[in-house]
């Protein structure tokens, strides 16, 4: 805690290439300490990447440990922002599309942005909380350090941001944000709880979570995908048109139906660059089973068929 705490007082002051060359290092050493986590990346890169495109082992080798750099470079953006002023948020920063978004709030109440695992989507929570009338609500995991969940809570809600716990209380406060006009931010592609809906994603059979088409079925609110990613030094988000989730029909058939649609729309995103797709637990039955595999000592299962 003590250690993040430095490092968002005194990363802002380094240069780019300073902290991009030990964000380099630092993911190299871990791609090859963290062999669970450097199997899940195998497999979503497999999954979410260009037919050929990792059709070398040296290639899959460097995909890897570019994905373990994003992941570095997530945190590191996030510690910078503790300490960002607006006009350093805005400059390192870009977005594209941002009608879509417009579009959205004028439909209402309010807009549900669904993001992936990708680059640094706090920074457009943060971008967002600055444009003139507009009020951010993100959902946050638990992480494993509950000081620094509650430091980077803090943080949060000191740059504009409302913040829900993810949990079961977290639906009654969403629906009150979007009612209220909010701009709801929540991440889509992993289902942490289980219970989720069904759908086919990146050609296999998982859960994800049904949150976002309950709320959009709830309140009439569009869905817009939203993906950020580091392009050019800053970070980058790119939008999507708003997605409407029929308020008529059975619950269960209109929320499955709108999932399945977010999947798709999840796997448009994900794929503007797989490298930068950050999610290193088991995503599908097939991870864990190729976990499950790893530990027993047997990697006969363990590489994607």
């Amino acid at each position: 805690m003590e250690q993040y705490r430095l490092g968002a007082r005194f990363l802002p002051r380094l240069p780019d290439w300073l902290v991009d060359g030990g964000t380099g290092l630092l993911a190299s050493a871990l791609a090859m300490r963290r062999s669970e986590q450097r199997l899940i990346v195998e497999r979503n890169l497999r999954r979410s990447s260009a037919d050929g495109e990792l059709s070398s082992a040296a290639a899959l080798r460097r995909a890897v440990r570019d994905t373990f750099v994003a992941y570095g470079r997530y945190y590191i953006d996030c510690a910078r922002l503790a300490a960002a002023s607006p006009a350093e948020v805005e400059a390192g920063f870009t977005f594209e599309d941002y009608d879509n978004i417009s579009d959205a709030l004028r439909i209402g109440p309010g807009a549900i942005l669904a993001l992936p695992h990708v680059g640094s989507w706090e920074w457009a929570g943060v971008w967002l909380a600055q444009r003139p009338g507009v009020k951010v609500t993100a959902v946050v995991e638990p992480i494993d350090h509950p000081e620094l969940f509650a430091w980077m809570e803090r943080f949060r809600r000191r740059i504009g941001m409302e913040i829900v716990p993810a949990g079961p209380r977290a639906l009654g406060a969403l629906t009150g944000a979007l009612n209220d006009g909010h701009v709801v931010c929540l991440l889509t592609d992993r289902d942490i709880g289980g219970g989720g809906v069904e759908v086919d994603f990146f050609g296999e059979r998982t859960t994800l979570p049904g949150g976002a088409a309950v709320l959009a079925r709830r309140t009439g609110s569009p869905i817009v995908g939203v993906v950020v990613r580091r392009r050019h030094g800053k970070c980058h988000a790119d939008t999507f048109p708003p997605m409407r989730v029929s308020r008529d029909g059975r619950l269960r058939d209109v929320v499955a139906e709108a999932t399945q649609e977010l999947a798709r729309l999840l796997e448009d995103m994900i794929r503007l660059d797989p490298t930068q797709w950050h999610l290193m637990q088991p995503n599908w039955p097939s991870d864990r089973e190729a976990l499950a595999a790893r530990r027993s000592g047997s990697g006969a299962t363990a590489e994607r068929k």
